[in-house]
């Protein structure tokens, strides 16, 4: 390889440099060889720099990587705020829920004993209309078997009892 190739990365360079060394003219008599001085110096210079031009863009993704890696971080740890608030926000919900389940159990109960209420009122009410129709019933029933008896009928029978020549034939006797 000549020394105005130009060489990109370290193993280019060492390849290089392994080519120039296999292909250096041998000393008769020895495993020595000779190579020229300024080829191997430009060799080795082209590596140093591609070294450090590959150390500086490792140091490169090496920061992008730790930079990609603080946002991760960042937003795993938004990710879980915002993840907390949520459950707390669910978890609100829920409570109000079942406060809304408390109070309409509260309500429903409520509901059913004023429905009670209203239905014993109604039964006693009721029940006292009975009874005053009842009594109404009874003055009235009294009253008929008066004028009955007024008129000479037996209440119990229908029958118009005798006084003598007329005979008044009623209920389920008359004929």
């Amino acid at each position: 390889m000549s020394g105005s190739a130009e060489v990109t990365g370290a193993r280019d360079q060492i390849a290089a440099l392994r080519d120039l060394v296999n292909d250096a003219r041998s000393m008769p008599m020895s495993s020595s060889a000779v190579v020229n001085r300024k080829e191997v110096l430009d060799l080795l210079d082209r590596l140093e720099e591609s070294r450090i031009a590959e150390l500086r863009e490792a140091t490169e993704v090496l920061a992008r990587r730790d930079a990609i890696v603080a946002e991760a971080e960042a937003s795993a740890a938004e990710t879980l705020r915002q993840a907390r608030i949520e459950g707390e926000h669910r978890a609100s919900d829920t409570e109000v829920y079942r406060l809304a389940q408390r109070q309409a159990t509260a309500l429903h109960k409520k509901a059913e004993s004023e429905s009670e209420a209203l239905k014993n009122e109604a039964d006693v009410y009721i029940e006292g209309r009975f009874v005053n129709f009842e009594h109404a019933l009874e003055r009235t029933l009294g009253e008929v078997r008066r004028g009955l008896l007024n008129l000479g009928v037996s209440p119990e029978t229908g029958t118009q009892e005798s006084t003598g020549d007329d005979v008044l034939l009623t209920g389920p006797d008359a004929g």
